[in-house]
């Protein structure tokens, strides 16, 4: 649909949004330790993937997990799948999202609201995604239910600021937020009707949404304005990165109810 590269919207409250960048971190060292085949092998990946992967049928009682993936309590890969990725372009995608929208709002809530805020629509998109495919076999992974949060929020925050993307992945412009993130929106809720058996979980970029939309109103400063009401301190654009992929879903596994041999879900 289209890549952000930057938005120009400087930092108002917060010196250094050490906090999203922690985030970034911790999911391209998770990446690196538990999906790269630098490090890992492919077992050890679909291990990661089924035991911290949310798998709908399995936080549904529909399903158990045989014993070896049953590591940690089923309810907290409500957020642990939020830290799991397939591959590099899988990765990078969601981080660029993060990296471009999420510092301005830390910046908006504070460290530990935002902390607060990124979990919380990792966990909205993941239940939203379990009440649409209450029976799914296969393990969601990716930071994408977290990622659509932070867009959302950003919508509402600062619909004016003008942002350099790179449409259709290839045609760099520089365009008001609300166009191109209201595009983006638009487009997941017609992908989560039009293709309900996606491999991606356009459920989950939903539920993400949905979450992000709403904890902004409750987790903001009360002196932060919505809709680009007060003044938009923003700086002169510099240069583009260079092009990242729009994230790809894997496959699905098999059912955990026997010994899962998945593929890379979402």
């Amino acid at each position: 649909m289209f890549i952000p590269l930057h938005d120009a919207n400087t930092l108002k409250t917060i010196r250094f949004p050490y906090v999203n960048y922690a985030f970034i971190a911790i999911n391209i060292i998770v990446w690196l330790f538990f999906a790269s085949t630098t490090f890992i092998d492919a077992e050890t990946a679909k291990w990661a993937a089924i035991s911290f992967g949310f798998i709908p049928s399995v936080v549904n009682n529909i399903a158990e997990l045989p014993v070896e993936f049953a590591v940690i309590p089923e309810k907290l890969t409500y957020v642990t799948y939020a830290f799991l990725h397939a591959d590099f372009m899988h990765l990078a995608g969601n981080m660029l999202f993060i990296w471009v929208f999420g510092d301005n709002i830390e910046d908006a809530m504070g460290h530990l609201r935002y902390i607060v805020f990124f979990l919380l629509c990792a966990a909205g998109a993941a239940l939203f995604h379990g009440m649409v495919a209450e029976n799914s076999n296969a393990p969601l992974i990716g930071a994408s239910g977290a990622a659509a949060g932070i867009v959302a929020a950003y919508l509402i925050l600062h619909p004016k600021v003008r942002i350099w993307i790179l449409a259709l992945g290839r045609i760099p412009l520089r365009i008001p937020a609300y166009m191109a993130i209201g595009a983006w929106v638009i487009f997941q809720v017609w992908n989560f009707f039009a293709n309900p058996e996606d491999q991606v979980s356009w459920a989950a970029h939903i539920g993400g949404l949905i979450s992000g939309a709403l904890l902004i109103f409750v987790l903001k400063r009360k002196d932060v304005p919505l809709f680009d009401r007060g003044p938009v301190n923003a700086v002169a654009e510099t240069a583009a990165p260079d092009d990242v992929q729009e994230e790809t879903s894997p496959e699905v596994p098999e059912p955990p109810s026997e010994k899962p041999s998945p593929k890379w879900g979402r």
